[in-house]
């Protein structure tokens, strides 16, 4: 049933990046909620540890990789912001 997690996990994680993309190309996130993403990678930091502590490869591979991408939209968000000042 393992299978069924990394399934899960490549879309969740693949989701991010059209946004991540589209962010780097315009130099922009002002519509981006700064809120969202620092409770979201504090969110998916917690998933990594508990797939840590249960020994689950498809949580890690997951979160790790979804952490990459929130994480770069994160100081996306911030570097642009400042810009945009």
């Amino acid at each position: 049933m393992e299978w069924i997690g990394y399934i899960a996990g490549f879309c969740t994680t693949i989701a991010f990046l059209p946004q991540v993309i589209r962010t780097y190309k315009t130099r922009s996130a002002k519509d981006i909620s700064l809120g969202m993403y620092l409770v979201f990678c504090f969110g998916v930091i917690m998933w990594l540890f508990y797939g840590f502590s249960i020994h689950s490869r498809a949580i890690i591979l997951a979160n790790s990789a979804t952490i990459v991408l929130a994480g770069a939209m994160l100081i996306m968000k911030i570097i642009f912001d400042r810009r945009e000042k």
